[in-house]
Parts: C-alpha cells; sequence; structure tokens
C-alpha cells in the first residue's frame, strides 16, 4: 500500500521579498508558523552561500520557534556543515549551488562527486540528521546516492514542469516515474520538487513511491494574492485527490 503524501514548504521566497527592501518584514519565520496551521508536514529553507533570501538568524528562530521538521537545504560545503551541525535540523538536502543563478538549476551530479560529498553525508548522518540529495532523475544518480549512504533523495522535477504540455511532457514525467520507483527498489526514500504548481502537481503527486513534495516559489506567488493559508488547503487538495485517484492514501 502506498504511504501518504507529506507536503513541505518552502519559505525561501518571503525572505526574497525582505530581503529586497531591508528590515524585518515579511518574515519568513511567520510563514512557516502559517504554513504549519494550515496543515504543512514540514518547512524547507535554503540557506544559500550569498544569503540572497534566508539568513543565518533565520534558521536560529525556525529551530527555536516551529515545531515543525525543518528541512535545511544547503550547498556541500564546509561553512554548511559546520552550520548544519550546530543546529541539527531534522534533515539536510544537499543541492548544487553557484553563484550566478537565480535557482537551483539542476540535480546534484552525485556520481561525479562521490569523494567531495562523502564526509559531509557522513558527517550529518552521524549527528542524527536525515540526508537527502537533491538528483535530476536518473538510475546513476540514484544508485551513487545510495553507495554514499544517503537514506533520502528528492528528485528535480523542473524538467518536467519546464516543459510543453503533452509529448514532451510525458517524456519527463515518464523519467519521474522510472526514478522513483528504482529509488524504492534500491531502499531509497523518494521525495520530490522543483516547479511545481496546481497545473503540474497531480501527476506528481500520484506517483506512489514518492512520498514527499517540496514546494516553494509557486505557493509563495499565490499567497499574495489568495493567502498562505488559502494556497496551501488548495495545494494539499490537488495532491490528495491526484493519489486518491491513483489508488494511493492521501
Amino acid at each position: 500500500m502506498p504511504r501518504p503524501l507529506r507536503l513541505g514548504v518552502n519559505i525561501d521566497h518571503v525572505a526574497t521579498v525582505r530581503n529586497a527592501r531591508g528590515g524585518r518584514h515579511p518574515d519568513p519565520v511567520r510563514a512557516a508558523k502559517l504554513a504549519a496551521e494550515a496543515g504543512a508536514d514540514g518547512i524547507t529553507a535554503h540557506l544559500r552561500e550569498d544569503r540572497r533570501h534566508i539568513i543565518d538568524s533565520d534558521i536560529e528562530r525556525l529551530m527555536a520557534e516551529i515545531r515543525l521538521p525543518l528541512n535545511l537545504e544547503m550547498a556541500a560545503t564546509d561553512e554548511m556543515l559546520a552550520i548544519a551541525l550546530r543546529h541539527k535540523p531534522h534533515a539536510c538536502c544537499l543541492v548544487p549551488e553557484k553563484r550566478t543563478e537565480v535557482t537551483t538549476e539542476g540535480g546534484l551530479d552525485v556520481a561525479g562527486q562521490m569523494d567531495n560529498l562523502k564526509r559531509t553525508v557522513g558527517d550529518l548522518g552521524a549527528a542524527g540528521i536525515r540526508v537527502s540529495l537533491f538528483i535530476d532523475p536518473e538510475p546513476a544518480q540514484l544508485d551513487a546516492a545510495k553507495a554514499l549512504g544517503a537514506p533520502v533523495v528528492e528528485l528535480h522535477t523542473g524538467a518536467y514542469c519546464d516543459a510543453p504540455a503533452g509529448a514532451e511532457r510525458a517524456a519527463e514525467l515518464e523519467r519521474i516515474v522510472r526514478a522513483a520507483a528504482h529509488a524504492e527498489a534500491i531502499g531509497l526514500e523518494c521525495h520530490a520538487g522543483h516547479g511545481l504548481s496546481y497545473e503540474t502537481v497531480g501527476a506528481v503527486a500520484a506517483i506512489p513511491t514518492i512520498v514527499e513534495l517540496n514546494i516553494g516559489h509557486f505557493l509563495i506567488g499565490e499567497a499574495i494574492f489568495v493567502g498562505l493559508g488559502n494556497t496551501l488547503q488548495r495545494m494539499r487538495a490537488v495532491m490528495k485527490d491526484a493519489r486518491a485517484a491513483a489508488g494511493g492514501v492521501s
């Protein structure tokens, strides 16, 4: 029987708006609390090396004030590893990071960076932090994640979401379906995220071997018009309906 599908809410872009002007408003920690009230299962925040949105004090406050599990997205650097080991969030998702990118442009090349990632994955795991690797839906990357000892992978759904509706998007979806099945077969917990919206989330939510979706930019954008609570509740309803239609559990 498929497992329930969790929703992690990424609050980075509340901080983006705050940082555009400086000061303390809007507060991403307040957004995290509202997300919790609206039924989120977890909070995701990406502490980038250039601190373009989430900043160190946000992580401190999230750890102190939020009861939901915190998933800290981060690059596999010495600085970020030290921060993670100091705060000990529930989970850390290792992602590729380039200073010039607007958003994460693809998955982490785990297969090509095994030696560089081994220490980070090992130290986080030894501290009791669940390690997730953000990867493209490719079998070689899944096998490398398993070899490193990471218990979780998050499949990058950006190519699927960006593809035109029709055959091209269907082909990208099939890559995700196959990758999620392979993750299950080799004993990895499978999450997914990046670029998901009301339009694209249903097909991914229907994949029974995916147990968590992490969504941020779309939710925060929609919240401008209808409020964060209403946006999260609608997203959860779309996810639940898609899962139920596929014969899973909500």
